[in-house]
């Protein structure tokens, strides 16, 4: 590969790492090329990408992001996986293939630009999806508004229960 072919590559790979919410490094020698089309389809599906960059046009593309803290990382054969949308899901689909094939290895990863360990990611991954984590929300947001609503219509409930006591006994006498 020539020097502008690889200015270009990390001009490219610059102006991704701008949009990407979630990068994961992944060893993934030993998979063959059926196994690595699957992943890329299954990551596909959640709105990220796998992709195969050499680590030095990569540590060059980070330099100036968050992604700079992978570079203790960069070593050997690796795979990057980068995600655009919901952080859940891609990180599932990349746990559950990995957990498959023992091949792909997790290296690390970077949220934000904080980096994750692979105990981080283990754990990014048991979460539930960004809609369920929006439906729990808005029940405990409903659930509250229920409560209040009931709190404030108690007293002049009680109230109005008296009065009828009230006007019952003075039907009776």
């Amino acid at each position: 590969m020539n020097r502008s072919k690889k200015e270009q590559v990390v001009a490219e790979l610059q102006e991704r790492l701008k949009n990407v919410k979630l990068a994961i490094l992944a060893d993934y020698s030993g998979l063959n090329v059926a196994k690595i089309t699957e992943l890329r389809n299954e990551l596909r599906k959640s709105d990220a990408e796998l992709s195969v960059i050499k680590n030095t046009l990569f540590r060059i593309a980070a330099q100036d992001t968050g992604f700079s803290v992978l570079d203790n990382h960069l070593a050997g054969p690796l795979a990057v996986v980068m995600n655009f949308g919901d952080v859940v899901a891609p990180t599932k689909a990349l746990i559950d293939f990995a957990k498959k094939n023992a091949q792909l290895e997790i290296k690390a990863g970077v949220m934000d630009g904080k980096a994750l360990t692979i105990d981080q990611i283990m754990a990014l991954s048991e979460l539930p999806n960004r809609e369920t984590l929006l439906a729990q929300l808005l029940s405990v947001m409903v659930g509250a508004q229920t409560s209040l609503v009931n709190v404030l219509s108690g007293v002049p409930r009680q109230f109005v229960q008296v009065l009828e006591a009230y006007r019952a006994k003075k039907e009776n006498n």
